[in-house]
């Protein structure tokens, strides 16, 4: 969450970057608006306080004068200013309140390295890894070469649970285990602590992680409304330090996780109906660090390495592309997403996204640091800058691999990495 404080700062800058990320114009105007009651609101009470306390002092003039007819009527403008700074205090309250609930719904800024653009169309292409695979057959999609061999049925799972769900079967099934053993392992190589977090959240945790009230609707609640099945592990990762003061020397602090994650994707009816691509149900492993605002985008730069070494390792074509303001996530004011190769679609799909959120999360959920340095007990706590990233999508990495290791006689290759987590060196028919 953005800070309000900041329109009264340096409105004009704070509107600039919300303008490039999309926000539309009434919302701009009504947060303008409100700052500038707020900020009225302020000089009245500061004022009144400055009248009040220069009124008080004349009426201990009078008192001691004996002046006791003086001494009443001062006491009734006394009374007098003490309820116009009541109603000014209340004023300012609104204001906080209306501001407050407003910023829950505003996006994060981003930084100036961001391109601009409307949509996906507007993200720049930083490195490319490897060349995008070529096969001397028509490549076939990967729900078409999962259901050949035995190892993935979409039927059973709609049966079961009905669109957009899978069964993995078999080979399948020891594909995504292989994949998440491999992941974890690989992040704790990279220095992240191994977690095992809930996946059934409250939902403060949902608003300290960015998701609230943005995305209601979006996600799988109890009908209740007192859980909430996570759309990531960064919910929970993040939230864990929810209301904690953390020492400087202690950062950056990182967690990796394995969990299934639950989306509505409500907002994609149409898109990626076939296939692993687009699940309400699917595997992840996600990366998450907490660190001082002048390292996060060196986290930042070192988490998209970390997601890209997977890929790397696979052996997997890929490229890494800055989204632009009209693509960037809500919490994030940098995102780095990377794409990998799919032979059968020709083009490069989206497996991971790396994002700095800056203080926009640890305001919501007030994660601070204590400075270090001589005087650490005394200095003011700060807000953390938090980091998060795929680590990565595990259906989205099968899908990858059935289709730039498929064969031409059905089989599937298991990339060398992934073969001693996978315990054979290629997927045949059974």
């Amino acid at each position: 969450m953005l800070d309000h404080r900041e329109f009264l700062h340096d409105p004009d800058v704070v509107l600039l970057q919300l303008k490039r990320r999309g926000v539309d114009v009434n919302t701009i105007n009504k947060l303008t608006t409100l700052a500038d009651e707020r900020r009225r609101a302020i000089q009245k009470v500061e004022a009144l306080r400055h009248e009040l306390n220069q009124a008080s002092a004349s009426v201990q003039e009078k008192a001691k004068a004996g002046d006791q007819a003086a001494v009443e009527a001062a006491r009734g403008k006394l009374k007098a200013l003490k309820a116009d700074i009541k109603e000014g205090e209340d004023a300012q309250a609104k204001c906080d309140q209306e501001l407050q609930e407003m910023m829950l719904n505003v996006p994060n800024l981003p930084q100036a390295s961001v391109p601009d653009g409307p949509d996906a169309s507007g993200n720049r292409v930083e490195r490319v890894w490897g060349e995008p695979t070529k096969l001397a057959f028509e490549p076939k999609p990967h729900w078409e070469i999962g259901e050949k061999l035995g190892i993935l049925s979409f039927d059973q799972a709609a049966k079961i649970s009905g669109a957009r769900f899978v069964v993995y079967r078999g080979a399948g099934a020891r594909l995504e285990r292989a994949l998440i053993s491999f992941m974890l392992d690989l992040a704790r190589e990279n220095g992240y602590t191994e977690m095992a977090p809930p996946i059934l959240v409250k939902p403060e945790s949902m608003q300290g992680a960015g998701q609230y009230p943005k995305f209601i609707g979006e996600s799988y609640e109890t009908l209740d409304r007192e859980y909430v099945l996570i759309p990531t592990a960064e919910v929970p990762l993040v939230n864990i330090h929810r209301d904690e003061i953390l020492d400087e020397e202690a950062l950056p602090v990182r967690y990796a996780a394995y969990t299934p994650c639950f989306r509505r994707e409500a907002g994609a009816a149409g898109k990626d109906t076939r296939g692993l691509i687009r699940q309400h149900q699917f595997n992840k492993v996600e990366l998450v660090a907490f660190t001082t605002p002048d390292k996060s985008n060196e986290e930042l730069e070192r988490l998209t390495g970390n997601a890209q070494e997977v890929l790397k390792r696979l052996e997997l074509p890929h490229r890494v592309v800055s989204l632009c303001t009209g693509d960037l996530g809500f919490a994030s004011t940098k995102t780095y997403d990377l794409e990998v190769w799919l032979p059968a679609q020709d083009t490069y799909r989206e497996i991971s996204s790396c994002s700095n959120c800056g203080e926009f999360q640890a305001r919501r959920a007030q994660i601070r640091y204590r400075p270090a340095g001589a005087d650490a007990k005394k200095a003011k706590p700060r807000l953390v800058h938090t980091l998060n990233g795929s680590g990565i999508a595990v259906g989205r990495t099968t899908v990858a691999i059935l289709e730039n290791y498929q064969q031409a006689d059905g089989s599937v290759v298991i990339p060398k990495a992934l073969v001693p987590y996978f315990g054979a060196e290629r997927i045949t028919a059974a």
